[in-house]
């Protein structure tokens, strides 16, 4: 349950309808996720979020499917269940197959136990590694 009311459609200031039509323009649909319903709360942190949302998640070096699946590891890592679901659905939407899911799980799952490993044994970095 969230912490604040979901604005919806007709309690949504000029603000932050703009915003929502921004999404919705940029996504081509209609739809509004509940993210976005919450942050509506505080117009200008949705403003920026999304903006900047917009840039990383936008063209650039990285496919948009590699993005997805970067988004979905960090959420998974961090435990945002909402995050993690609302990105596999991107992902899926951009192509990723169920074995993609299934490898970008199993790469989150190595390094979750080598990186408790090398936690646990405070590993020195390596000096090939150093930047």
């Amino acid at each position: 349950m969230a912490t604040v009311p979901l604005i919806d459609d007709e309690g949504a200031s000029a603000e932050v309808r703009a915003v929502f039509d921004d999404i919705r323009a940029t996504r081509g649909s209609d739809f509004i996720n509940n993210f976005w319903r919450a942050l509506a709360h505080d117009p200008a942190l949705l403003r920026a979020t999304w903006e900047r949302l917009k840039a990383v998640m936008g063209p650039g070096a990285l496919d948009p499917l590699t993005k997805e699946m970067i988004y979905i590891a960090v959420s998974v890592a961090n435990g945002c269940s909402y995050c993690a679901h609302s990105h596999t659905a991107a992902g899926r939407a951009k192509g990723m197959t169920p074995e993609q899911h299934g490898e970008v799980m199993a790469v989150i799952g190595m390094a979750a136990q080598t990186n408790a490993l090398a936690t646990a044994l405070q590993v020195p970095v390596d000096e090939a590694f150093l930047a």
